[in-house]
């Protein structure tokens, strides 16, 4: 059995500041974007987590560090702390990396078309830095039909409550 990886020091818990406040954070299109060379990403970012998010890699099934993560709280960015899922939209796909039914603002993820290793896909980059967080399938659970499968690489975590008028 393959062993679940420790979070990086990007991705540890983080309790700067209550839940309700990453939310407020909001980007709409047409609004700046988080801009990087590829050697300042390099420099900020450890070797896995530069090989998911800037390169459009996944990391292995059953191995990243949210994919059986049961804590209530939200989902960030790793690369700019932008809040993309919330833990009440988590669900078990049986996939072994963390899904999500929706994201925590439709404006916050983009979608394109992926066709690389023959296949068609959905691909999912955060919309205010580009990150690659993962790719967005159509057989996911009610409310949406959505499954949003991430690369825990991708994410960063913060444990609180989930607003009632979120």
């Amino acid at each position: 059995m393959m062993q679940k990886r420790k979070l990086p020091p990007t991705q540890k818990d983080t309790t700067m500041k209550p839940i309700a406040e990453y939310l407020k954070d909001v980007y709409k299109p047409g609004m700046p974007k988080v801009v990087k060379t590829e050697a300042e990403w390099k420099k900020l970012l450890p070797p896995e987590t530069y090989a998911v998010t800037r390169e459009a890699g996944t990391e292995r099934a059953f191995c990243g560090a949210f994919y059986d993560h049961k804590k209530e709280g939200i989902y960030l960015c790793v690369c700019c702390d932008l809040p993309l899922f919330a833990s009440n939209a988590k669900f078990d796909s049986g996939t072994g990396w963390p899904s999500f039914f929706q994201p925590v603002k439709k404006d916050h993820v983009v979608e394109k078309s992926d066709l690389s290793y023959g296949m068609r896909r959905i691909e999912v980059n955060c919309a205010r830095c580009d990150a690659h967080l993962g790719h967005v399938f159509d057989d996911g659970p009610r409310p949406t039909g959505l499954r949003y499968c991430m690369n825990s690489e991708s994410l960063k975590f913060v444990p609180g409550e989930i607003p009632a008028t979120f």
